[in-house]
């Protein structure tokens, strides 16, 4: 045996999948001959992450470290004509706090609403709103910045997720495209409502340029040609809408994935304007597609996929020529740079990030699966197995339930809920594409909507009985995990299982859709998922979501252990969730535990407090299955 296949038997392990370094790419350098991107690579010791940047060619080569990656890009915020720059900052508006109201009470420790919005995904609102401002560029640090919100209380960009991207520059320089959903307070909870403004910097004037959509206008950019390009979605409340690319052209707005039975993640414009290159999901996986932009011709639009296989692309960073520049990963490697000839439809991986440790590991091996549903359907499954799998041993097997609820379950490689490392522990994952999921089409992802406990749960059983019908499969060792949505899907589960499952562990999970209604703080998600409001007595649709498909009301039918994990500022899905299902857990005398992390959202981003996650995990599945 040689000595690599030696090497090859380690397997990947919670603390050595918190060594790998992560990248970033941050585009393709002025001259045009090297990918920029940041690596950053955690320190569990001193619990934070260390970053550096680096630069590779384009064609392949070796990558070298550089210090000022700002000098080496183009800086999107400095204005076409090189006189000003753009940026944000926070600025505070609204009175909040007691001393703001009563100046002379300084010491006082109280906050006061008048509406919601009072807090948001793990912070809460003291009055302070992002702000796009310019100013002179060229080192000129007198002049005078100019918020083009001029004071009022809206973000941009929005929080809690937006950047720069929410804001560019005209291709003339005279003005400024935001992103922002201009309302206050209970209005901004219950819309997603967002448009993009123009402000006009010789007047002064904003214009809304996307009035009359009531949906989501996202992610601004100019084609090569000076159309105003953008990502659209047409309902509001709803945050899963089908994403399409608009173009404004014309004093018309083209819309040239409408007629495409999928979801847009992200987009760029070729260089000679011609087509617009995008990332969707597909059949489990996320790939690069092309739509042609026809202009006044009569030249039909048409979409056309240009990658496939097991493997998400997961970032367009830019095009050298017919090569296009990603980032790739799937559920074995987390993302890495590659070049892919869009002619030869040849692949070139270009950093080697992670390269060497993968090559000292066994990996996983990932399967796809055609299951027919109870309504007859066809459904994607993914089933991981462990490395050195043996098809004559038979494996503890976990159904993974998929958070969102409507985020693709592709080939994505996460640094928690990481199947290559749940399979190198032992375990056969069963992933499944169930309803409610993009890349199948669009009606395949509304039908979770307003039917959480419905067809979805269907799904999930389909999956995992079907998968249990392999010899490999032990039949009494089966657990169900999941975050969220997921989490819900667990807490669900536990009381409609008829005892398929052994354990189940649930990460922010959905336990009381009624209490949850009253308390997460993007009311326009339950007032679209739930159906309404829980006081709608009249309305069948949401009663039904507060009764038969509410979890705390199943719970008299628990009788398997559970973990439940919860992050104290959660606000999304927030602690009293966790907190009802543990003591509803205990008082029944189920085996259960409860893992709080007070300093972490609705994610665990602290790398030590990510490796009390990952042995605590696989501590409970230890125990339980």
């Amino acid at each position: 045996m040689s000595v690599n296949a030696v090497v090859a038997q380690n397997v990947m392990s919670p603390e050595l999948l918190w060594k790998l370094g992560r990248i970033t790419a941050l585009g393709i350098s002025k001259d045009g001959k090297n990918v920029i991107y940041k690596v950053s690579t955690p320190d569990v010791a001193e619990n934070k992450s260390d970053s550096k940047y680096y630069s590779i060619p384009v064609n392949g080569g070796n990558a070298s470290e550089i210090t000022d990656f700002k000098t080496v890009l183009k800086d999107k915020n400095v204005s076409p004509d090189g006189k000003y720059i753009v940026y944000n900052d926070e600025v505070k508006i609204d009175k909040v706090h007691g001393k703001d109201f009563y100046p002379e009470l300084d010491k006082s420790n109280v906050q006061i609403y008048n509406g919601l919005n009072y807090r948001h995904w793990d912070t809460w609102n003291e009055g302070k709103f992002n702000h796009v401002f310019y100013k002179g560029s060229n080192g000129n640090d007198k002049a005078i910045p100019v918020d083009i919100l001029k004071g009022e209380a809206f973000d941009s960009p929005q929080k809690p997720f937006g950047g720069d991207e929410d804001y560019i520059w005209s291709p003339d320089s005279n003005s400024i495209l935001y992103v922002c959903k201009k309302k206050e307070g209970t209005a901004y909870a219950v819309s997603t409502n967002t448009d993009i403004y123009e402000y006009n910097l010789a007047t002064g004037k904003t214009i809304n340029l996307t009035e009359g959509n009531m949906g989501y206008d996202t992610n601004p950019a100019f084609s090569p040609s000076g159309n105003l390009t953008w990502l659209q979605m047409q309902r509001d409340g709803y945050e899963a809408d089908k994403n399409d690319i608009i173009v404004s052209f014309k004093g018309m707005k083209m819309n040239l994935t409408g007629g495409w039975d999928g979801t847009v993640d992200s987009f760029m414009w070729s260089s000679d304007g011609k087509k617009v290159y995008f990332i969707a999901p597909v059949d489990g996986t996320k790939q690069l597609f092309e739509v042609n932009f026809p202009g006044l011709s009569r030249i039909a639009i048409t979409v056309k996929q240009l990658t496939n296989g097991d493997f998400d692309v997961s970032d367009i960073v830019g095009f050298s020529g017919t090569t296009a520049i990603v980032t790739r990963t799937d559920m074995n490697h987390a993302g890495e740079l590659f070049s892919y000839d869009l002619k030869k439809k040849v692949w070139k991986q270009l950093s080697n990030i992670n390269t060497a440790t993968y090559k000292t590991l066994a990996l996983s091996k990932t399967e796809k699966r055609y299951v027919t549903t109870t309504d007859g359907k066809k459904m994607l499954v993914w089933v991981i197995l462990p490395p050195n799998f043996d098809a004559n041993k038979k494996y503890p097997t976990l159904l993974f339930c998929q958070g969102g609820p409507q985020s693709p379950l592709t080939q994505s490689y996460s640094f928690r809920w990481n199947f290559s490392l749940m399979a190198a522990q032992g375990y056969v994952i069963v992933a499944p594409n169930r309803r409610g999921m993009a890349g199948h089409g669009v009606e395949w992802n509304e039908q979770i909507s307003k039917d959480w406990g419905g067809q979805v749960m269907d799904d999930y059983l389909s999956a995992i009985d079907d998968v249990a019908k392999e010899k490999y499969v032990d039949k009494t060792r089966l657990g169900a995990v999941g975050a969220s949505y997921g989490g819900y899907s667990v807490f669900y589960l536990a009381g409609i299982h008829n005892n398929r499952f052994k354990t189940f562990i649930a990460h922010d999970g959905v336990f009381n859709t009624q209490s949850m209604f009253g308390t997460t703080e993007e009311v326009f998600f339950n007032n679209w998922d739930f159906g309404g409001a829980y006081w709608e007595k009249d309305n069948k649709v949401a009663q039904k979501t507060y009764t038969v498909f509410n979890p705390a009301n199943h719970v008299e039918k628990w009788n398997t252990p559970i973990l439940i994990i919860q992050g104290g500022n959660d606000f999304r899905v927030p602690i009293g969730q966790s907190q009802e299902a543990f003591q509803a857990a205990q008082l029944r005398g189920i085996k259960s535990r409860f893992l709080y992390f007070p300093e972490e959202n609705h994610w665990v981003l602290k790398p030590q407090n990510a490796q009390v996650w990952q042995r605590e995990f696989y501590k409970w599945l230890k125990e339980t299955l």
